[in-house]
């Protein structure tokens, strides 16, 4: 408040001359705040004084107002609830009040208001009243809370963008992280913010990024802006992942930013890795499919000849029957096992056609003992004159499995040869063929050879199609094992010698037990 004071000598007249100038100034600065209502308060708030800035916001002409209580300015809850008093207490008590609330129009409309009140005293400190501003707020604040739900609206589309987004500034200090680029990434927004984008980057990347980045700044040569590249990135851990990454430039307000987004190809890449695996496979089935159909012309047109083979025999021994001659006698037993032989190749050369052709092999009971030793003299042909003892371990008593007898005897006649010729520059030849008890129902047959061994990285292929130790083999015998074994509900199997050599296994299912049959 300003006072005037006359010292001697002093015109009072021109005093107050002095002080109405003053005054009307006041009232007319007071009145050109058209954005402001201005207005004082009696200290039992009363209005004394009163801008057009508050006609123009309120409504109320100064004749209308001038005299009335301020209460006439809130809404009817903040009347009721006794808070225009309380605000003037809070002014009286603090000097000053600073708000944001609502008020009241003549009209009855409400308007959010920026409120500020500010108790008076004169020169005695006696309470002279109240002064109080009005900025009316509500289109402001409206179009802030605009702003705010762009921005939410904004920050919930990107957060939703499955590519990583990071915004830094023309320094490459990072200045947003998105949420897909916290997973992407394994950072939490903290962390990566205010940093170097670098730290993203694999060393030798991050080695060259300043300098592009600089370069571009003076010479505006792009390296990776405005263009989409294929990159390598480095997650939290350490680990390197292969990326697509596109970076947008823009100016706001002088300040060059840079937008990069950032795709994850991992799983790309892993899929495209799977679909080649897959079309291999594809080439492969369809190799095992055409050497399938082979096999069974094969069979059909091998089993004719053997036939014929047979019977060329029975008549030759026919032809020599009685004959006294000893010699003949002998040839005469030779013609009968060679004869069954050929029956028996003829066996085995229909059941493989039956297989290949998904028909009814036969599974019938079996005496295990019996099965071996009529594969073994089959597989074994050639082993004497080839110099291999052979060492037979059988299991005691009866055994009788369940099993197709032809394609079990061709697993171990086609795993007697393998070992045969393993051992044909080995100086120890032993062949062991033995059988045990593998676990409760099955039996395991195991053939064993002293040859040079196989390596842990080829063995662990061994029975794929195609996979095999020999130069001039197909790779298909061993194949054609597994899937005969693993069709018994067994599996099959190889291991290293420790003298040196391999020992190849596979299981069988033990016969059910008959009625009648018990346990000694």
């Amino acid at each position: 408040m300003i006072a005037s004071q006359s010292s001697p000598g002093t015109d009072p007249q021109a005093v107050a001359r002095g002080d109405a100038a003053l005054a009307e100034e006041l009232g007319l600065l007071i009145d050109g705040a058209a954005t402001y209502a201005i207005y004082m308060l009696d200290p039992r708030g009363r209005v004394t004084i009163w801008n057009r800035g508050a006609e123009r916001i309120k409504g109320w002409a100064e004749a209308e107002i001038i005299g009335r209580d301020f209460a006439i300015f809130y809404p009817a809850d903040d009347i009721a609830a006794g808070k225009p008093e309380a605000d003037l207490a809070r002014a009286h008590c603090d000097g000053r009040i600073e708000e944001e609330s609502w008020r009241v129009r003549k009209d009855g409309s409400e308007f959010l208001a920026h409120v500020t009140i500010t108790a008076l005293h004169d020169d005695a400190g006696a309470l002279r009243g109240f002064g109080k501003v009005i900025r009316d707020i509500t289109h402001e604040k409206a179009a802030e809370a605009a702003i705010v739900r762009r921005e939410h609206h904004l920050r919930s589309i990107l957060n939703t963008v499955p590519d990583a987004m990071i915004v830094m500034n023309e320094n490459g200090i990072v200045a947003s992280f998105s949420a897909a680029a916290e997973l992407v990434f394994g950072y939490a927004a903290s962390d990566v913010i205010g940093q170097n984008v670098a730290m993203l980057m694999p060393q030798v990347e991050s080695r060259d990024h300043d300098a592009h980045l600089g370069k571009y700044r003076h010479t505006g040569e792009r390296h990776v802006i405005g263009n989409v590249r294929l990159e390598r990135a480095m997650r939290k851990g350490g680990e390197t992942f292969p990326i697509e990454l596109a970076v947008g430039e823009a100016s706001i307000a002088g300040e060059r930013i840079f937008t990069g987004f950032i795709r994850d190809l991992t799983n790309r890449h892993a899929t495209e890795r799977r679909v080649q695996e897959l079309q291999s496979e594809l080439v492969h089935v369809s190799r095992v499919s055409a050497m399938g159909t082979m096999a069974s012309t094969l069979a059909h047109e091998i089993n004719q000849p053997l036939t014929a083979i047979a019977n060329y025999l029975e008549a030759t021994r026919a032809m020599i029957d009685g004959s006294a001659d000893p010699l003949l006698a002998d040839i005469a037993e030779a013609l009968d096992l060679a004869a069954a032989q050929s029956l028996r190749a003829g066996t085995i050369v229909r059941r493989l056609r039956a297989f290949v052709d998904g028909g009814d092999t036969g599974f019938r009971d079996e005496a295990l003992d019996l099965l071996v030793e009529e594969a073994t003299s089959l597989g074994l042909l050639g082993a004497h004159e080839a110099g291999i003892a052979v060492v037979n371990t059988a299991s005691p008593g009866p055994i009788m499995v369940r099993v197709d007898r032809i394609q079990i005897q061709q697993v171990l006649v086609n795993l007697i040869r393998n070992a045969i010729h393993a051992m044909t520059a080995s100086p120890v030849r032993t062949l062991s063929i033995a059988t045990a008890p593998e676990r409760d129902g099955w039996m395991q047959v195991t053939v064993a050879d002293t040859g040079s061994g196989i390596d842990t990285d080829v063995r662990a292929r061994l029975f794929e199609a195609f996979a095999t130790t020999k130069e001039d083999g197909m790779g298909l015998g061993l194949s054609i094992c597994r899937t005969i074994v693993e069709a018994h509900g067994g599996r099959i199997w190889a291991e290293g010698v420790t003298n040196g050599g391999t020992a190849f296994h596979f299981t069988v299912p033990l016969a059910a037990p008959q009625e009648g049959d018990t346990d000694d």
